[in-house]
C-alpha cells in the first residue's frame, strides 16, 4: 500500500470519527426517542386541502420515509443490497407496516470520482435513517413500500417517459414503451440521484417553518445541510461532464421541468445551467451556458415545498392523492396525501 493509499485512509478514519462524534452529541441533546413527548405540539402541514395539524413527531417521521427512499436507492447503487431490516421494522408504538423494496441493483461505476461521492452520499443516508429512528424510537414508522427499479412500470421509467428520456431496446429515445435503468451507467445514476436531491433539500426546508423545538430546528438543518451538500455535488458532477456530454445538462433540465409541473403553477424548480443570469457578463464564459449549481431566487435565497408538494414529486402525480410513483402503497404514517394543482 502507498504512502497516498495511508493518507486517504486515515483521512477517512477520522472524518467517520468526527460524524460519530456528531450524531453522540444529537443523541445527548434530544434524548434517544425524545421525540414522542412532543404529543399535542400542533403545525399546518402543507398546502393542500387535505391538511391537517399534526405533531412534529409527524413531522419528522414524514422526513424518515424520504430517507428510506434515498437510503435504500443509494445502498443498491453503490454495494447492491439494501439497508439492514432492523433499520426498517416499526417502532413497538407504531402500527404500521413494513414494505418491501422493488428493484435496485449495483452500479458499475466507470468514473472513480462518480463511484466515490456515491459510497459518501450513500453512507450519509444510511445515518439519517438511524438518526432519525434513534430520536423517533418507539413512535418511528416502519420503512413503506418502495419502487426504484427500472422496469416499464417502475417509477424511474414512469418520470423518465415524462422527461423524454426513455430509451428502447436499441438504445432510442422511446417515451412510450421505453424504459429508464439508473443503475446503469454513471450518467443514468447521476440523473436518477438528481431527481432525488433537489427533492430532498426542498423537502427539509418547506418544513423549518413547521417546527417549534429548538433541539427538532437544530438536528432538521443539519441534516438540510448535509442533503444540500449532497445536492450540489450531482448538480456539479452532472454540469461538469455536461462539457463533453451536453445532453447531460438537457436531460437534468428535463427532470427539473417535470418536477415543476407535478407540483404546482409556480416556477421555482431548476436545471443545472441556465443562459440569462442577473448579470449579462457572467452569461456565458468561453462560450460555455452559465451553470446553475445552486438554484436559487433574486433574493439568492434556496426555496421550499410544502408536504403536499413534496408528494406530489415523489407520488409522480398532480392531483390530491394518497400513493403512487416511489411509494406504490404510499407513506407510512399521518402526512400521506400530495396537492391536488
Amino acid at each position: 500500500m502507498t504512502d497516498t493509499e495511508d493518507q486517504l485512509i486515515e483521512r477517512l478514519e477520522a472524518r467517520a470519527d468526527r460524524r460519530n462524534e456528531r450524531r453522540e452529541f444529537f443523541r445527548t441533546a434530544l434524548g434517544a426517542g425524545a421525540v414522542a413527548a412532543v404529543g399535542a405540539a400542533a403545525v399546518a402541514v402543507g398546502t393542500s386541502a387535505s391538511a391537517q395539524a399534526t405533531s412534529e413527531t409527524d413531522i419528522l417521521n414524514f422526513a424518515l420515509n424520504l430517507e428510506y427512499l434515498e437510503a435504500q436507492f443509494y445502498s443498491y447503487a453503490v454495494f447492491g443490497s439494501g439497508l439492514p431490516n432492523s433499520q426498517l421494522t416499526p417502532g413497538s408504538a407504531s402500527t404500521t407496516t413494513q414494505g418491501t423494496v422493488t428493484g435496485g441493483r449495483q452500479v458499475s461505476f466507470s468514473d472513480p470520482l462518480v463511484a466515490q461521492y456515491a459510497r459518501e452520499i450513500a453512507g450519509d443516508e444510511t445515518q439519517h435513517v438511524a438518526f432519525l429512528r434513534s430520536q423517533l424510537g418507539t413512535v418511528a414508522v416502519a420503512q413503506p413500500a418502495i419502487d426504484i427499479g427500472s422496469t416499464a412500470t417502475s417509477a424511474f421509467t414512469v418520470a423518465a417517459r415524462a422527461a423524454g428520456l426513455a430509451t428502447n431496446a436499441s438504445g432510442a429515445v422511446d417515451n412510450v414503451n421505453g424504459t429508464f435503468d439508473p443503475y446503469a451507467n454513471d450518467q443514468n445514476f447521476l440523473l436518477a440521484a438528481f431527481l432525488f436531491e433537489d427533492v430532498g433539500v426542498t423537502a427539509y426546508k418547506g418544513a423549518a417553518s413547521l417546527l417549534t423545538t429548538k433541539a427538532y430546528i437544530d438536528a432538521a438543518a443539519g441534516i438540510l445541510a448535509a442533503e444540500a451538500y449532497h445536492a450540489s455535488i450531482i448538480r456539479t458532477v452532472l454540469y461538469s461532464k455536461g462539457l463533453a456530454t451536453p445532453s447531460l445538462r438537457t436531460a437534468a433540465g428535463a427532470i427539473s421541468d417535470v418536477r415543476d409541473k407535478l407540483d404546482g403553477t409556480s416556477d421555482d424548480d431548476q436545471g443545472i445551467a441556465s443562459a440569462v443570469v442577473a448579470n449579462s457578463q457572467f452569461a456565458a464564459l468561453n462560450g460555455l451556458t452559465a451553470s446553475n449549481i445552486v438554484p436559487t431566487g433574486l433574493d439568492g435565497i434556496a426555496y421550499g415545498r410544502s408536504t403536499g408538494n413534496v408528494l406530489n414529486i415523489v407520488y409522480l402525480n398532480s392531483l390530491a392523492v394518497a400513493k403512487g410513483g416511489f411509494f406504490p402503497n404510499g407513506l407510512n404514517g399521518t402526512i400521506v396525501t400530495s396537492t391536488a394543482n
